[in-house]
């Protein structure tokens, strides 16, 4: 009888109790710039002005403004857990108007370059998959019971994934679009502005690099160097980029609600090139030019 007693005081306290909330670190509205990991987040704070720093669970939120506006700073972390862990408390601790990305990633589009910047009008996950056994014919077969909305490569079949948001029934969707005012911002600011094509005197581009906004992304948790699966993203994606975190993001934005859009500059060709993947040498060039649009980019910002 005690125990029973016990246990049912818990249960109501326990139904009682409110979640707590988060405590808002900094009420401006502030645009949230993100990167993925150092060299990125390097460049940008070079444009961060009156700034203050807050560390949340290890990661440092740096507030200040850029262009005259109220941005906040941090790195996600590379991969897509980390991205959208770090998106969700950025949330529920700064205000943010906006959710930008600035990052690098790996070319899938063959008519794009190394040094170019990607404006995607929108992201899937493509790691989102089943694994599928593999038939007495030597194909590979998904359970019945799973929807595999898009071609395999190999044993991959990418799905939808389930998404639930305040005021909506919960839904599956492969597409999270980009915000289309942000978008447009972004193709007027295309036009105006010229990028490096140079890592160092003996070490330039081939192509000079140039801005392409719209059209698809993707993301997964690999890192992507392999010249067969680049040709599958793009035929079965029309990806432009393939990158570790943007659609994570983009994922947490929609479900919360808030305006997004991911930059990414081509540092590799995810093993399309003709040697090995380009990473190493062409990071840092990459890295600025998705800084530069960006911050160019929130200085037109109407806000």
């Amino acid at each position: 009888m005690l125990k029973t007693t016990i246990a049912a005081s818990l249960l109501a306290a326990l139904t009682c109790t409110p979640a707590l909330a988060a405590e808002t670190l900094d009420t401006t509205p502030r645009i949230a710039v993100m990167s993925a990991f150092a060299p990125e987040w390097i460049v940008l704070q070079e444009a961060l002005s009156e700034r203050k720093d807050y560390t949340v669970n290890g990661t440092t939120f740096a507030t200040g403004l850029i262009e005259g506006k109220p941005v906040v700073l941090f790195l996600t972390g590379v991969s897509m857990v980390n991205a959208a862990m770090t998106s969700q408390l950025a949330m529920d601790f700064f205000n943010l108007e906006s959710i930008v990305f600035s990052g690098i990633a790996g070319g899938v589009n063959p008519e794009r370059h190394i040094g170019d910047v990607i404006v995607p009008a929108q992201w899937g996950q493509y790691l989102d998959a089943i694994l599928a056994r593999e038939t007495a014919e030597g194909e590979f077969a998904p359970p019945p019971f799973l929807e595999a909305p898009f071609p395999n490569f190999g044993m991959i079949f990418p799905q939808n994934v389930g998404v639930a948001r305040e005021g909506a029934e919960p839904e599956e969707k492969f597409w999270f679009a980009v915000d289309p005012d942000l978008l447009a911002v972004a193709e007027k600011v295309a036009a105006d502005i010229n990028l490096e094509d140079c890592v160092e005197a003996n070490k330039c581009l081939t192509t000079a690099p140039g801005i392409y906004v719209g059209g698809n992304g993707v993301s997964g948790a690999a890192f992507v160097d392999n010249a067969a699966f680049r040709e599958y993203a793009f035929g079965t994606f029309e990806a432009q980029v393939l990158d570790m975190e943007s659609a994570a993001v983009a994922h947490v934005a929609y479900a919360n609600k808030v305006p997004f859009i991911a930059f990414r500059s081509l540092s590799d060709l995810a093993g399309g090139g003709e040697g090995e993947n380009e990473m190493g040498t062409f990071m840092g060039l990459a890295s600025a030019n998705s800084a530069a649009v960006v911050t160019a980019f929130i200085a037109a910002l109407p806000y």
